[in-house]
């Protein structure tokens, strides 16, 4: 029997990581993150696959500035995979974030049912 390391638990929007909670299942997409169209179809493919978390690669400001796009597309966790350039994290950063009564930042809102998500990925007979 393998033991869990014990780590400190951490909240992806409404996912729990880590700690105690079930462990979670975490993919990358493939595609260039400035195509929104061809990076939401592969979210929204592993969404359906069971996946709990997203990584998209944001190695170029127009990438970092897609995310928002992205984001308010799906309804899991994106996380925004960047590699030695903090100014890209800024860019991405901005429109992930919704302002909230009080100027406090909350989550975004996770808008597509799984109806409408189920509408917009082409079946395997397509």
């Amino acid at each position: 029997m393998i033991t869990r390391r014990t780590t400190r638990q951490i909240q992806l929007g409404n996912l729990k990581v880590g700690g105690e909670a079930p462990i979670t299942v975490q993919s990358m997409t493939k595609t260039d993150t400035r195509d929104v169209q061809a990076t939401l179809l592969e979210i929204w493919s592993l969404e359906a696959a069971g996946c709990d978390v997203v990584r998209c690669a944001v190695p170029v400001r127009e990438a970092a500035e897609k995310l928002g796009e992205i984001k308010r597309q799906i309804r899991i966790p994106l996380v925004a995979d960047i590699h030695f350039n903090y100014k890209l994290a800024l860019i991405a950063l901005e429109p992930l974030l919704e302002p909230k009564e009080g100027g406090n930042v909350a989550a975004c809102h996770y808008p597509l049912t799984d109806q409408e998500i189920a509408r917009r990925v082409p079946t395997a007979a397509a």
